[in-house]
């Protein structure tokens, strides 16, 4: 039997996706941001019990072949803004750097430096006086209340400086010295010529570093204790995984999301579909992305909240509305995020402190969740601190009854994802929307009429598809190096090989059981690149002298995915049977019974038409009047307007 873990780990919930043999199995958790390590073995405990009908996750870390994991933690970080502070040791020829960097994003470079900013004097450094301004400018930017220091030298040889630097810096502070405050060299993550992107990348990664360091290693420590056969993969923003120690904090950033697209482009290709665009809704972000033609937009230098970085991502976009964001009032209109009240307190429905408003109280109090049944009936809702949270923060606010209240609070989150939906994709005719994620069903279909899109997919697996798109990644590592003279290009090829010779091995991946490819990109600016692969026999082509930079890249990649996707269609096919009624407040109609159906007692074929309420042990779906859904024969749902 082959047993694969894939794990999640949102900001509000942790999905766990169980693959063995043909079967699939799911179940969640709630997040515990205080120590993400408890969360990680209570869903491995939860698996277990799900696939041996009694905890033992012994047994399980035993037999389980692979175990995945993808986060969000990066992008939640982001958005929120949680995280160290950073000071910024530049050199002085780059006095202007700072408000370029700003100019970016002002509110995301205040966050992570704000003024901890020093410069440094580039004969200073390879002077006598070297080690009295190293050691002044670190102590300034420590005592300004900077817990991590980036260092990042401009000019052509930024990396000889970085170099430099670092050789007093180590001489002046020991380990022991400087303990808790990490220096991270630009030059230490990439060799991009650009210098902007290139301390972005920087500031990014040492931002996001200490969320994921000391659970990352804790988990794997904890789970080598049980002697499981494969170390811990990590899934990337890139779309493959790696082991813990050979990934960096910034290619998790969104990394859970990723893993969310790679389940839209199998699922889009078993439908047919050729525009799909996705909103993965979590507790803290609405994730979107879109497919077309075939694949998702990548792009070689990716944006994190739109700043660009120097290494490739996934285009996603994360908005700052989802289950568990905060709802207020201000100057008369509801705003949504990005604050969220996380799993820890959570929703006021939860029951555990929360006091803040938010959709998931929202939609208790409209009616469209059960509270004995919410979350697979592991976790009984408050109804009545819901309504103490939406009359306090929005009702009271606005001079509204709660039922008007709550109705505002769904247009206007409904609004914001679809105005974020126009920002981000291009939409047309044929645009279908995939709602996943633990509360990307529930709106759908508003979300779609506010867009304008008459089509609605939701996977059976919706509740964890990000958990279940990352089971079809591979292992690799990737390398890019900037090429200064063409002369070296085979002898730059062969020392990254030998490289990923290396890394590979560490992988656990022998000689011949992977893949290498290497191509060199030409950067001619203003966004125009040329590729071209590289062979046997590597020669930079004529047609790149004139490029400003050139780059080689190289993948080393070890196969785990799996054979085509098999087809499945839509097609209505007998009236579905409801499950029971359910009392839900309707625009325009009041509050008015209407069908539930519950997924696990439909077939492929069964259709129905809205008012009504869809649901499964972890999501609800709310079909509108005018809306119909059908079952697939694969499980899946599609949702369309019937006007």
């Amino acid at each position: 039997m082959s047993l694969q873990i894939n794990i999640d780990n949102g900001g509000t919930l942790t999905d766990i996706c169980i693959l063995s043999d043909d079967q699939v199995r799911k179940t969640k958790v709630l997040t515990t941001p205080y120590d993400l390590s408890k969360c990680f073995f209570e869903g491995l405990t939860k698996a277990s019990g799900v696939l041996y009908g009694a905890p033992d996750v012994k047994r399980l870390l035993e037999e389980v072949d692979l175990i995945r994991y993808s986060t969000t933690q990066g992008t939640n970080a982001i958005c929120e803004r949680k995280g160290p502070r950073l000071g910024l040791i530049l050199d002085a020829r780059a006095h202007d750097l700072p408000s370029r960097l700003a100019a970016h994003d002002q509110d995301v470079f205040e966050a992570l430096v704000g003024d901890r900013i020093a410069f440094l004097d580039v004969g200073t450094i390879h002077g006598e006086d070297a080690d009295v301004e190293v050691v002044k400018a670190i102590n300034r930017l420590t005592a300004a209340g900077a817990n991590r220091l980036v260092v990042s030298f401009s000019g052509t040889d930024f990396h000889a400086l970085e170099n430099r630097f670092r050789l007093v810096a180590l001489r002046k502070y020991p380990r022991h010295l400087l303990g808790a405050v990490p220096i991270l060299y630009g030059s230490d993550l990439t060799t991009d010529t650009d210098g902007e992107r290139r301390t972005w990348t920087a500031l990014i990664n040492s931002f996001l570093h200490p969320s994921m360091e000391a659970f990352l290693f804790n988990a794997e420590n904890r789970l080598r204790a049980y002697r499981t056969k494969n170390p811990l993969l990590i899934f990337r923003n890139d779309g493959d995984a790696s082991r813990v120690a050979k990934t960096i904090a910034i290619k998790t950033y969104s990394s859970g999301p990723r893993g969310g697209m790679e389940g839209v482009k199998a699922f889009s290709r078993r439908y047919g579909f050729t525009d799909t665009v996705s909103i993965d809704v979590g507790g803290t972000t609405t994730d979107i992305g879109q497919y077309r033609d075939g694949t998702v937009a990548e792009v070689r230098r990716g944006h994190v909240e739109g700043i660009s970085v120097s290494f490739p991502l996934c285009e996603i976009l994360s908005a700052g509305a989802g289950g568990s964001s905060i709802f207020k009032v201000v100057d008369g209109r509801i705003v949504i995020g990005p604050e969220s009240v996380g799993a820890v307190p959570g929703p006021a429905c939860f029951g555990r402190g929360g006091r803040e408003a938010t959709i998931t109280d929202a939609s208790l109090l409209t009616g469209l969740f059960d509270p004995a049944s919410y979350f697979g009936g592991g976790m009984g809702l408050d109804v009545d601190r819901a309504a103490a949270a939406v009359t306090a923060n929005v009702a009271t606010a606005l001079g509204l009854g709660l039922d008007d209240a709550l109705l505002r609070m769904e247009f206007a989150y409904e609004e914001k994802i679809a105005a974020e939906l126009h920002r981000f994709t291009r939409i047309s005719d044929e645009t279908v929307m995939l709602a996943f994620g633990g509360a990307g069903p529930l709106n759908a279909c508003g979300v779609a009429d506010k867009a304008g899109i008459r089509r609605v997919a939701i996977p059976q697996m919706a509740a964890v598809f990000s958990a279940y798109g990352i089971g079809a990644c591979d292992i690799s590592q990737r390398y890019a190096v900037a090429l200064s003279d063409p002369a070296v290009l085979a002898d730059t090829i062969a020392a990254l090989k030998v490289k990923a010779a290396r890394d590979m091995f560490a992988e656990g991946c022998a000689a011949g059981s992977y893949t290498v490819e290497a191509r060199l990109v030409a950067d001619f600016g203003e966004g125009r690149t040329e590729v071209q692969a590289l062979g046997d026999q590597p020669q930079v082509p004529d047609a790149f002298a004139g490029a400003r930079a050139l780059e080689v890249e190289l993948k080393a990649v070890k196969s785990l995915r799996e054979g085509a996707e098999r087809s499945a269609s839509f097609a209505p096919g007998s009236a579905a049977a409801a499950h029971g009624k359910r009392n839900v407040l309707i625009r325009e109609r009041g509050r008015i019974d209407v069908p539930v159906y519950r997924l696990a007692d439909l077939a492929a074929g069964d259709f129905a038409c809205g008012p009504a309420i869809l649901e499964e042990d972890y999501f609800t779906c709310r079909v509108p009047e005018n809306w119909q859904f059908v079952i697939s024969d694969a499980g899946d749902i599609l949702l369309s307007r019937e006007d």
